[in-house]
């Protein structure tokens, strides 16, 4: 039986994913065996394992910090907001059935037996169990149907940390109040993390000390606050997503994605990001647009209702006339199907809208079956072989017109088959990930480069080392404010 330990919150986006991610890798400098765990997740950022299942992508990055391969059990339940059509419950890596949120928590309980069954599996498997919780373990009013949190600590009997975020205030209030709710669980609970702190700690010291008082429960450490980790972030409300940003060099490759409504998988442009000679803008305003060298039009849960946004701002128009301008349009998944002539959905997968009309800057028709497409894909750049690309793909839709950007073979079913569409400066794919393909990423640089007169610079970084030295910061930060002697004493390592 694996060692545990979970990390719950006192609400989203206190730090759970980063502070298990880094705990996955500090267990694993130490020459533990360690695997991530998420019962449920719910989130527009997923990743693809190696036979074809869809997980979130916080699992798949804790799984790497674990220096282990991706699996479905280590997120059985992955949830995918689908607006009108409710939510997509992807089950051990496959679609289960959309569900309508009147039938959610009935379908919750047949959700449980897979989370158990991927408990066991991976408590077989590995020494220590690093858990991670969704939301907040505290919603009274949501503990029957608990299939995350203290449902799952509770089944394993796993030590509980509660992390609090200081820097949206009430962080004494909301650990206290977590603890109290969570009474019937009282043994569990082993102490808390205070995350997110800015400023001096001996100012913080003597609430730490009260509330250590108040609850009988340990104070295991204060993060402080880290504005970059490097790490991708899991929520479509990332401040990346929601701040404004402004183009500031004349000499870099401006490189705006358009911020859609209903943005998925935004970790595809991340490796872009650490470009030294790119400047990187999530956007929907035309001055941004107009000063762009490359717009992306990135993945969309929603493609039909994100393409009525763009004409709704008249971005088609915008789209177009950059286009004749000779900017570079790109379209990943959702994006390069708004590209196309014509989209149908014959079975209404997307919308009650059988047929809709696209941007029409590629000659390209996308038919949406109930069947998704989930697999690792490996191919080269039909212009130029010697640049490769390794992603994955997600997506319901087909695209069919003669195929020519990248030449791909599916690891799941072993086919080879051509992917995408290039005309010139208008190219789309279904590759998830191809940026992180260092050669294809510099091969997108450079032709602009080119374009303003600058010297193409082949290589700048790898973006895999790049991420284990991200993954290495963090767990060194963590280490060196956490009480990991304590830690490790409650999860019996």
């Amino acid at each position: 039986m694996a060692k545990l330990l979970m990390i719950q919150g006192t609400s989203s986006n206190c730090g759970k994913s980063l502070i298990v991610t880094a705990l996955c890798r500090i267990a694993r400098l130490r020459g533990i065996k360690v695997a991530p765990f998420k019962a449920q997740n719910m989130s527009l950022q997923s990743f693809v394992t190696e036979d074809g299942g869809e997980i979130g992508v916080a699992q798949a990055i804790q799984a790497e910090a674990s220096g282990i391969t991706p699996s479905v059990h280590m997120n059985p339940v992955l949830l995918k907001p689908a607006g009108e059509q409710g939510i997509q419950v992807v089950v051990h890596g496959k679609l289960y059935k959309t569900l309508k949120s009147d039938d959610f928590y009935w379908g919750k309980k047949n959700l449980w037996e897979a989370v158990k069954k991927s408990l066991d599996y991976l408590c077989r498997e590995y020494e220590f169990l690093v858990i991670e919780g969704a939301g907040s373990p505290a919603e009274i009013n949501l503990l029957e149907n608990d299939i995350v949190n203290m449902a799952v600590a509770d089944y394993l009997k796993a030590p509980v940390i509660i992390v609090g975020d200081i820097d949206r205030g009430g962080v004494f209030a909301s650990i206290y109040g977590t603890v109290k709710l969570l009474e019937e669980y009282d043994k569990l609970i082993k102490g808390f993390i205070i995350n997110k702190f800015r400023g001096y700690i001996d100012i913080l010291l003597p609430g730490i000390k009260k509330l250590e008082e108040m609850i009988k429960k340990p104070c295991l450490g204060v993060l402080p606050y880290m504005d970059e980790t490097g790490i991708a972030e899991e929520d479509g409300v990332s401040a990346r997503l929601s701040n404004s940003f402004s183009f500031n060099s004349d000499d870099a490759v401006k490189i705006v994605i358009l911020r859609l409504r209903y943005i998925s998988n935004f970790s595809d442009f991340e490796p872009l990001r650490f470009e030294p000679d790119v400047e990187l803008v999530y956007s929907l305003r035309k001055e941004d647009l107009f000063n762009a060298d490359v717009v992306i039009i990135p993945g969309s849960k929603k493609t039909f209702e994100d393409l009525k946004l763009l004409r709704e701002l008249k971005i088609d128009e915008t789209l177009r006339e950059l286009a004749k301008n000779k900017v570079e349009i790109i379209g990943i998944c959702g994006g390069f199907q708004m590209l196309g002539e014509k989209l149908e959905d014959p079975y209404m997968v997307e919308t009650p809208v059988k047929e809709f009309d696209g941007l029409g800057m590629v000659p390209v028709k996308t038919v949406f079956y109930p069947e998704k497409i989930t697999t690792q894909v490996e191919g080269y750049l039909c212009s130029e072989p010697s640049v490769r690309v390794t992603g994955y793909e997600i997506h319901k839709g087909v695209s069919y017109g003669e195929l020519n950007l990248f030449k791909i073979k599916r690891r799941v079913t072993d086919e080879t088959l051509f992917d995408g569409f290039c005309s010139e400066n208008v190219w789309g794919t279904y590759i998830h990930g191809a940026f992180e393909s260092d050669a294809l990423r510099r091969w997108l640089i450079n032709r602009q480069r080119t374009k303003k007169g600058l010297t193409p610079i082949n290589y700048t970084f790898s973006w895999r080392k790049l991420k284990e030295s991200f993954l290495d910061s963090l767990a060194e930060t963590m280490e060196k404010h956490l009480d990991m002697d304590k830690i490790w004493k409650i999860s019996g390592l």
